[in-house]
């Protein structure tokens, strides 16, 4: 039976709210319990300088990137604000874009929901469309969300299927068979970073899950949010269980040395 002290550290880089006049760093806890049932340890990141953001990783046996209210500053990707409405969270920005280059550069094992889906996408230079439902041909992926004071069940109900593209990482872990998701987003791949490939799309053609094949490690960014009630959801564990299971791969290869946090990608 594995102990607190070994297992995987997986870094949740956190939202920033402002409570009254103080700003706090946030985490979901449905994500925070992902990670569990993962069968990793999750550490909290609050947003970093960039001077610190080696020091952070060097702890890290995996990369954990959630979804969040806010959206991804389109400034990052050369465009305007679409819907001043909307929230933004620009210091997240500040550290989720720098962190996932080096992550994956790195070898780190990285799996990204919902934003951190869109923040992969932005960071490695692809761009989004910032209201799906706007473009011609795409749905509303908004789904039951979009109604204001909608229940978190039937917000986070299956929406739609998505096809899994053959030959990926996506198949490898749940086989070619369509399955249902939920869809809680504005936001979506417009155009998709050079490097990344799809791994699975909706039915009106939006990409909905990608990975990056040349990476070391385990990496799989997805639209929707698999965190929801995981532990009831066969195709959602199916996915915790294969990050979980790279990331201790991850933390036994960089054991061998018998240094507790050496961090050598090459070997």
């Amino acid at each position: 039976m594995s102990t607190a002290h070994s297992l995987p550290l997986v870094l949740v880089p956190a939202c920033n709210r402002m409570l009254g006049e103080h700003p706090f760093s946030v985490v979901g806890k449905k994500y925070l319990d992902a990670v569990r049932l993962a069968g990793c340890l999750p550490v909290v990141m609050p947003s970093t300088e960039a001077a610190d953001l080696e020091a952070w990783l060097s702890i890290a046996d995996g990369i954990f990137l959630t979804g969040s209210p806010s959206n991804v500053h389109p400034s990052h990707f050369n465009e305007t604000v679409h819907d001043a409405s909307l929230p933004l969270d620009p210091v997240r920005d500040a550290t989720t874009l720098r962190l996932i280059p080096r992550a994956l550069a790195m070898g780190l094992p990285l799996f990204a929901i919902c934003r951190g889906f869109q923040e992969a996408n932005v960071a490695l230079g692809g761009n989004l469309h910032q209201a799906v439902q706007e473009v011609a041909g795409q749905h509303d992926h908004r789904g039951a969300g979009a109604v204001p004071g909608t229940s978190a069940e039937l917000t986070y109900d299956f929406a739609h299927s998505v096809s899994v593209v053959p030959g990926g990482v996506l198949e490898q872990v749940l086989g070619k068979t369509p399955f249902e998701v939920n869809s809680v987003h504005g936001q979506g791949v417009n155009r998709l970073a050079a490097g990344l490939r799809v791994e699975a799309r909706a039915p009106d053609g939006l990409i909905e899950a990608f990975s990056m094949p040349e990476a070391k490690a385990f990496n799989l960014c997805v639209q929707w949010h698999p965190e929801w009630q995981a532990a009831g959801n066969a195709v959602s564990m199916r996915l915790f269980k294969a990050f979980g299971g790279a990331c201790q791969s991850y933390r036994d290869r960089h054991r061998e040395s018998g240094s507790d946090r050496e961090r050598d990608p090459d070997r």
